[in-house]
This record gives C-alpha cells, structure tokens and sequence, in this order.
C-alpha cells in the first residue's frame, strides 16, 4: 500500500510539474500553472517529480476547471479524504452511494479485469442506475500499467466469446432500456459478428498463412466486446479518455528508463487494448490523450513494434482503416492547429512525429496483410567498382559519409522482412496514407538534411515516405541530386588542383542532330567505362553547328530525340502494341547490349535532371528496374491478351488436356515473321497441361516472356539506369507507379492550373488584352495542338510530377505588332510573345510557332 501511494504521489508531482493545477494565481513555484515556471520536457519533469517526493513538497489542490479529470480516479491509491478533495460534487455523490452498497459490490479488490467481470460489475450498475463502482474501476485498472497488462488475458479462465445469446441475456436485464439503445445493441452485435467473420477474410487469412499467428496473451475479441458494450454509455466513455490521460506518462517512463518490454513481453498488451478504442479517433482523445500515447508507442523497441505490425496484419480492413484514419487525423488536427515556418519545424513537432511513426506501423500491417509476393526478386548488379584515387578524395571531402550516411533500409522494415515493394496490392491503397496538410508545411530542404546527413538526432519524414506525395518526394530526390553534383565538381576542382589537369566539372555531350544515336552512344559508352561518376555530373547538351546554351532547354530535346529514334519500329528493339500503346523489349532484337544500356542511361540522366520523357513502358518495366521479377499478373497491362488467354486456361472447368491439347512448348513469331518454338520444360513438346499442372504451365509462360526471352536486353538496360541512381535515394522513397511518373510526368494536363501559377514580364500582366486573348486562344486548342504547346514552351509535352500547376511558366513582350513568330527558351519555360494587334493574328502565328518548331525557336 504504501509503494502504491508512493507511486501515485510521483505521478501527482509529475503532473502538476507538466500541466499544472490549473489555477491562474497560484504561487507554488514547483507548479506548472505558477507565473515564472519554467517549462520543462516529460523526462525533465518525471527527474524532478522524484525530487519533489523525497523532500516531500507542496502539492497544490486541483482547480474547479482540473476537477473533472481528477473524479475518474478518486480511489486510485489514494487516502479517502484526498479524494474528496479531488472529487466533483457529483462524483462525491456517487462515492456516498458506493459506500452503501454491501462490501462484496465494493470492487477494491479487482486487480484486473476480465470480460465476466465488466458484465458482472455492469450489472450490479445497471440494477442500481448508478455506474460509478464502474466508471472507478475503470479508471484505477486502465489507469495503471500493471493493471492492464494483467487484464483480459487468454489465460484466466473467462469464457471465451460470449454467444449472441448470451450477450442479449445479459443486455436484456435492464428492462427500462430505451428503444434506441437496444437496437444500437443489436447492431453491434450484428458488427461484431461480421468483424469476427472478415478475420478470415483474404487480407487476414493472407496475413496468417504467411506468419502464422501471432501469439500475444490479451484476448483481443473479449476487449472489443467489452468496448462494444461499454462505450455505448457516455457516462462510462469518459472514464477511458481520463484513464488513457494518466496511463501515458507513466508508461512513458516505464519504456524510457526501465526497459520493461524486455523483462515482460506482455507490456504490449496495453497497446493492444488501447488501440481497439473505436473513439479514439474524437477530437477529446485527439487533443488530450493520442499525442501522449503515441509518444509511449513510438518508444517501444524494435522487437514490440514488429510483433505489434504483424498482429495488425492480421486484423480485418475495416479494423485497420480505423488505426490509420486515428494517426490521420490526429497528424492533420495538430498540423492545422499549429504555424509552421523554416524556424519553427513541423519536424520539431513531437506529436507529428510520434503519429507518423505510429502511423508506419499501421502502413507495414496494411502490407503485410496485402497480397505479397517475397520471391521473384532480380539477382543484384554489382556496382561499377570506383578508382582508389577517387575514394580517397571523397574519404577527404567527406562525400562518402555523405553518400552513405542516410538511412537506406528502414530498420522496421528489415525486422519485418519485407519491403513495400513486395506488395502488389495493399489491403488500403497506398495514396490513403499520404497526409497533403503534413505535405504543404514541410520544409523539404530541412528535412532532406536531416535524412543525409543529421538523421540520428532529427527524424526526417523520408523515413516514412509513404505519408509524403511523390511531388514533395521528387523535391527531394531533386536536392540529393543537385548536391551530387556539386559533389563531381568539387572532386573534379581537386583532382585538377592535384594532378594539374584540367578536367571538364560537367557531362558534356556535343552532337550532330542527323548521327545523335552513334554519337551519344559512343561518349556515353566511354565515360561508362572509363569512370560511371562522370554520369553523376549536370549534363549539358550541344547540337553541333546550333546556337543556344543549355541550361535545361536543349538537353530536353536531346532526350527526346534520342527515345524517338530507339523507340522507332524500324529499328526493332522495342516492339510496339496497338491496343496498349505500349512498348515491350523486342526478345528478337539484333541490336548490341549498348544500346539497351544507352537507353538505360537516357532514363537515370532524365531523373537525375529533372526530366520528363515520352515513354510508353508497361508496369513491368519500372518493377523490375526496382528489384522485382516480371509474373503472371504483370501481363495484365504487357500482354494483355496472352494475359486473358491463360486467365481463361486458370479458370476452366473442363478436362484441360483433352479439350485444349497444349504442351509445354510454346511458340513465337521472330524479327522476320518466322515461328520459334521454346520448351518451358525439358522435352516440354511432350508434356500435357492438364488440370493439376496448369499453374506451373502458367507461371513458367510469364517467367519466359517477361525474363528470360529479354533477359540480355534487359540486363543491359539496367545496368544503365543504375550507372546513374545507383546512389539515389530513389529506391528507398518511390515505388515503381512513383517512379514512372517521375520519368514520364503527369498524363493530365489542366491548362487552367496553368494559367493561375504563370507569372509576366516586360510590361505584360495578367489583366493585358493579349494576355486574355492568349488564354482563350490555348484552351480552345485541341489535346495535340496543347501538347504541341507544351513541347516548344517547356520541351516537353507532359505535365511534372504534381501537374502543371507545378510549372512555373513565364509570358514576356517581345515588342510591339510584328510578323515575327513567337520564340520560347525552354530551359526557363518562357515564352516570348510579341503583341499581336489581333486574337486571330495571335492563334496563327502561335499555330505555326508549334507545328514547325522541332530545332527551331526554341533556346
């Protein structure tokens, strides 16, 4: 008794040390609340609490505007005239009840809780209409940490789920019972029903077969029963909120200095119980109790987070839906309610961050409980070995810490053994996750230093990449690579101070418009030999005997008229599908390895300076660059009518062998139109599909026409593209969808968007006659003529990542009435427009402008 009154003394000193007594005019100066205080952290405050009780310091009485949180508690180890002092008049009230009742109704001696306790207690308070036996009961045990542990347990002998009749029996004993409340009953029997049907639903029982089940001794179905029932009675519902506000803290403390999860796995259960809280989601909890919580959560150790993920998993969609809406929403309420500048960081906001952190748990389960493939991974390439000489002058830059210093794998994730890669569809899509309020108050600068560099003393949200759009990630990526570059040139500046050579600081390409292919691919080919690094450095494009600086502009249209030409039928690496409008690597091609690693290369060049291509790739593509073997279900969208064909082979009921007749050898049509036949298995011309081997049959075909048939040409085509991002970020914070639009932008073009962010210059504004006739005139265009638009302006004809309300164009004069064309510099997006007397002279001259631009107009 007195370790308990000892304890509850420290938690009070705690308290008043952090949130005070609430009284405006109070002069007690180890008080909160007394003017002067100085403000101090939970781990400050929980030092000095114990201070305090060893010399026994003053205590301050609660204020009235304190009283109401205190009254849940008023037996909570503590003597019977404090409580009085704690208690509100109604509670006091209740209390002199509760002193009437016979000493076996007194429940001083419940420890802990099991689910035929509640309802027994809940009875005696219903029969009574008094429910503050309860409402103490449930504030001393969800109040305390040991409490809660013990409570609910599997082991104790309760009976396992009540059957619906059972539960209608036990409701059915207060017979003045409104109407409405016995039909919210009934509903909430009719949900717990479904709720204990979907756990064998395809997420849930995906989940289960892969990890088996997690083992954790609370009986999570008796707590969702007792928490269906109860917080249905708003009297009882506010005793949860006031317990979980005094749970916290202590808790807290217990994680950061005892390390209690290692003496007792089953500390998690309070975590478990807590979270089956349906409510936690109102603005009480979301503004008293979750930030305290999620601090708690956020300081458990790796192990307890996993094992609380993989129990997540296994939990149905609804149930998960309602965990990520809780940290949702408990990330917008506190980023809405807060100012955020470059000075005062959301980054610095321990509630934000604790949430998204308690969030990536939620994210990992919804994982997990997707349908996940772990196999088909692509074997690794190596990574083009780097000269001794170039390692030491990075060692002496510090460029290699730099380099490696940001965390690559999240550790959660390696203790999970899964990456988000591995899920093909998630049990919640995966845009439900991004938090766009979180998204506009980021300083992405701040916290992109903070993950290369800083990341074991500030938290950078690119740890949590999911709560983050891919425009505030490719902002991102665009630093790592700004920064890289800067790197190349300043290894370059030493290297010419050391070896007294001048070497060029840029990726230099010079080359002739009717020859680009040979000779982009002999200059790349040699810096790909010679040193990768190279790769790394800002490119910078020259059309030999062309005017015009590159400063962005013209190393667009090189792109492009590099993919135009490798993509050209004619060529033949790339074959071509109508109905897809697709490209697929051509297994026949004739063409050399280069040439795949050249267009490879093109592709990591593209992001890493923020480049938007016109490439036509399925999926498929971007999932194997990301690690991930082709499947049967990638030729959805890659070979959509062998897809349906094998689907249809799948899923038929008759006798495969006799009606279909197909072996395991399969044919194609080559280059010249003449068949090949491949054997999926050895002496596959004499093996039937039947009905029990027609699986392997599939999946052998996808492994051959995604893999193998392409496996030169792909190989190559990687191994250029991580000659360039083999150092970025890029794999740790996109996926492949990410990736695709980093590459190939945004298929929506909303012209309008446009129009809002575009600034003036030279004496127009937004308010000019030709300004407005200017806008009229484009959004009277047609989709191709738009897109016209967009190449000669920006020299491209898709939207960044974001839209195009991303892109900041710029309409300058050029001079009065002319017949002069209007001219563009691509690498500003600025376009400059003389003032045409005329709208009609205004749409000709901008027609003809870009119809006939390619090489011409554009700076």
């Amino acid at each position: 008794m007195k370790r308990a009154a000892a304890k509850h003394l420290i938690e009070r000193y705690f308290r008043q040390l952090t949130e005070g007594c609430g009284n405006g005019a109070c002069t007690n100066e180890f008080c909160a609340s007394c003017l002067g205080f100085q403000p101090m952290d939970n781990n400050a405050a929980a030092v000095r609490a114990l201070e305090l009780y060893k010399i026994n310091a003053k205590l301050c009485d609660p204020h009235p505007s304190k009283k109401g949180i205190s009254a849940a508690f008023p037996d909570n180890h503590s003597a019977k005239d404090t409580h009085a002092a704690l208690m509100g008049d109604h509670e006091r009230k209740m209390t002199d009840k509760d002193d009437l009742l016979p000493p076996r109704e007194d429940f001083r001696e419940v420890h802990y809780l099991t689910e035929d306790k509640v309802y027994e207690i809940l009875s005696i308070c219903e029969g009574k209409r008094d429910y503050s036996p309860l409402i103490r009961v449930i504030g001393r045990i969800f109040s305390s940490a040991d409490g809660l542990v013990q409570s609910f347990r599997k082991d104790q002998g309760q009976h396992k789920p009540h059957t619906k009749e059972q539960r209608k029996a036990h409701q059915g004993k207060d017979e003045d019972k409104d109407e409405d409340e016995k039909e919210r009953s009934t509903a909430m029997d009719q949900e717990s029903e479904e709720s204990e049907a979907s756990a064998s639903s395809r997420g849930a029982a995906a989940a289960e077969s892969r990890l088996g089940p997690v083992e954790v001794s609370v009986d999570v179905e008796a707590v969702r029963r007792v928490y269906a029932r109860l917080l249905s009675n708003e009297t009882i519902e506010a005793a949860f909120l006031n317990a979980l506000v005094y749970l916290t803290p202590h808790v807290e403390l217990d994680l950061t200095y005892l390390d209690v999860y290692d003496t007792n796995p089953d500390y998690l259960n309070i975590f478990v119980i807590v979270m089956e809280n349906s409510n936690l989601h109102s603005p009480e909890y979301l503004e008293m109790a979750m930030p305290l919580f999620c601090k708690c959560m956020s300081k458990l150790p790796l192990p307890a987070l996993a094992k609380l993920t993989r129990l997540w998993s296994q939990y149905s969609i609804e149930q998960i839906r309602r965990m990520m809406e809780t940290f949702q929403q408990l990330i917008t309420f506190t980023v809405i309610s807060n100012e955020y500048d470059s000075e005062h960081l959301v980054n610095d906001d321990d509630c934000v961050v604790a949430a998204a952190k308690c969030l990536k748990l939620v994210f990992y389960a919804n994982v997990l409980g997707g349908d996940l493939d772990t196999d088909h991974n692509e074997d690794e390439e190596e990574e083009p070995a780097s000269e001794s000489s170039e390692l030491t002058l990075q060692e002496l830059l510090g460029e290699e810490r730099r380099n490696k210093k940001g965390p690559r794998i999240d550790p959660l994730e390696k203790e999970l053994g899964i990456r988000t890669l591995d899920c093909r569809q998630p049990l919640i899509p995966f845009e439900e996750f991004v938090n766009e309020p979180l998204n506009d108050v980021l300083e992405m600068d701040k916290d992109f230093t903070f993950f290369k560099v800083d990341s074991e003393s500030k938290f950078s949200f690119q740890t949590c990449p999911f709560i983050l759009n891919a425009c505030t990630k490719s902002l991102g990526l665009y630093y790592d690579n700004r920064i890289s570059m800067y790197s190349e040139r300043r290894i370059t500046a030493l290297y010419s101070l050391v070896q007294g050579q001048q070497l060029n600081p840029y990726l230099r390409l010079k080359v002739r418009r009717d020859h680009i292919i040979d000779d982009a691919l002999v200059r790349l080919e040699m810096i790909a030999m010679e040193n990768p690094a190279d790769l790394r450095k800002q490119l910078f494009v020259e059309f030999e005997g062309e005017q015009g600086v590159d400063e962005g502009g013209v190393s667009k249209e090189f792109f492009q008229l590099v993919l135009e030409e490798m993509f050209n039928p004619d060529i033949g690496m790339f074959t071509y599908d109508e109905s897809t409008k697709l490209f697929w690597f051509n297994p026949s091609s004739l063409e050399n390895e280069a040439q795949f690693t050249l267009i490879g290369i093109v592709l990591g060049l593209a992001i890493y300076n923020n480049c938007i291509l016109d490439v036509h790739f399925p999926m498929v593509v971007y999932r194997k660059l990301m690690g991930k073997k082709g499947t049967y279900l990638d030729l959805a969208d890659s070979h959509p009518v062998l897809y349906q064909s094998l689907k249809e082979l799948l899923e038929y009921e008759g006798n495969v062998e006799e009606d279909m007749m197909i072996t395991f050898q399969i044919s194609q049509t080559d280059l010249f139109g003449d068949p090949i036949t491949y054997d999926l298995k050895e002496h596959g011309d004499k093996i039937p599909v039947t009905m029990e081997n027609r699986k392997e049959f599939v999946s052998l075909y996808a492994e051959y026409i995604l893999n193998k048939s392409v496996e030169r040409q792909f190989k190559a085509f990687r191994r250029g593209f991580q000659m360039v991002t083999n150092e970025s970020p890029l794999k740790c914070l996109f996926r492949p969808e990410e990736v695709e639009l980093l590459i190939c932008g945004s298929r929506n073009l909303d012209f309008y968007a446009l129009e809002e962010t575009t600034e003036y210059d030279g004496g127009y504004h937004k308010d000019c006659r030709i300004i407005k006739d200017f806008w009229e005139t484009v959004h009277s265009f047609s989709d191709e003529d738009k897109r016209l638009f967009l190449q000669f302006t920006t020299g491209t004809d898709r939207a960044p990542v974001g839209g195009l309300g991303k892109l900041k164009m710029i309409i300058a004069k050029n001079g009065p009435d002319t017949d002069r064309l209007p001219t563009s510099h691509t690498c500003f997006n600025a376009l400059l427009l003389p003032e045409y007397d005329t709208k009609e002279k205004l749409k000709e001259r901008l027609l003809k402008a870009i119809t006939y631009a390619k090489g011409f107009g554009m700076l």
